[in-house]
């Protein structure tokens, strides 16, 4: 255990950082199941809306570095492809 003042003032800041980042990380994981589930039920319209909601909530974590910037795009990209499958399972 961190012996310093200094040491122990990082481990607190080390320790409150982590649980605001798992909470981030958490909504990201949120709106892209509310995309997943959203497809799964093949509704189409739900499905952009959610997608419309999501990306910027990606792009914003993948900024300050909670995911990886090539995680947000494969997320992205994945999702995308889906709704756009669904688009033309539906036409």
């Amino acid at each position: 255990m961190a012996n310093s003042p200094s040491a122990k003032k990082r481990a607190k800041q080390a320790e409150k950082r982590r649980s605001h980042n798992a909470s981030l990380r958490s909504m990201v994981r949120t709106y892209i199941k509310n995309v997943v589930k959203a497809i799964d039920a093949k509704d189409l319209d739900k499905a952009k809306t959610a997608y419309t909601a999501a990306v910027p909530v990606i792009d914003r974590m993948a900024d300050k570095g909670i995911i990886h910037k090539n995680k947000a795009a494969r997320h992205k990209s994945r999702l995308n492809a889906h709704i756009k499958a669904l688009g033309t399972a539906a036409a």
